[in-house]
Parts: C-alpha cells; structure tokens; sequence
C-alpha cells in the first residue's frame, strides 16, 4: 500500500468546494487523515481572493500516476480549468506533495503553511 499526502486548496467558494473535494477523495481511496483547513494569501498572482489550504493524508495501492490522474478528474468535476492563469483562482487544486515518505513537490519547502499541514496529517515527518 502507498501512502501519500494531497495538497487541497481553493479560492472560489472553498466552503463548497474543499468538502465536496474531500467527498470525491473518500470515494476513491482510504483516508487516514486530514489538516485544519487555514486562509493564506495567493502566491504569484496576487490580484485575487486569499486561498484556503489544507493536506489530507490517503492510503492506495494504486501508482502516483494513477493517483494524480484521479487527482485531475476530480479537479475537472468541480470546475477547475485546465490552461489557466499559473497561480491564478481555482475552484479546487489537489496536488501530491508527499508520496511514501518523500517529498515530491517541492512547495513544501517554501510554503510554511504546506509543510505544517503535512506536519499536522504526519507528525514528526522528516524527509529524508
């Protein structure tokens, strides 16, 4: 079995559409955890509605490309368009960060508040 770390953010209608992510992430693997939900500011493109972000922590046995593509279509049911504006709003954003105990996207290492919401679905997580 995998285990693996996902990412969830969004800027339009979060309230509505992180739980209804989170829902589809429930349907499709066994989850194990998940972070507080917080408000940060957007990076990149500033000119926009502040984000809320949070991790959920899931077990699969499918491969982090099956993950990702499950990733991708439950971003397309909630609205989220492909070619957008990089870093602009989204409906939803799920992403790997970490998969089996290494670190794979490297936002973990800038975005203080990503890596607390991995730190808060595995605690004491060192990468090696």
């Amino acid at each position: 079995m995998n285990r693996t770390v996902i990412g969830v953010g969004s800027n339009i209608d979060p309230d509505t559409n992180i739980p209804k992510a989170k829902l589809e992430l429930t349907k499709q693997f066994r989850v194990l955890a998940e972070s507080q939900v917080v408000e940060t500011a957007p990076v990149g493109y500033v000119h926009q509605a502040n984000f809320r972000n949070g991790t959920v922590l899931l077990e699969t046995p499918l491969s982090r490309g099956e993950v990702t593509k499950i990733l991708k279509g439950i971003e397309g049911t909630l609205g989220r368009e492909s070619g957008g504006k990089r870093f602009g709003p989204r409906t939803i954003d799920l992403d790997v960060v970490v998969w089996n105990g290494q670190v794979v996207d490297p936002d973990f290492y800038t975005r203080n508040f990503l890596r607390n919401a991995v730190l808060a679905v595995l605690p004491g997580f060192e990468n090696p």
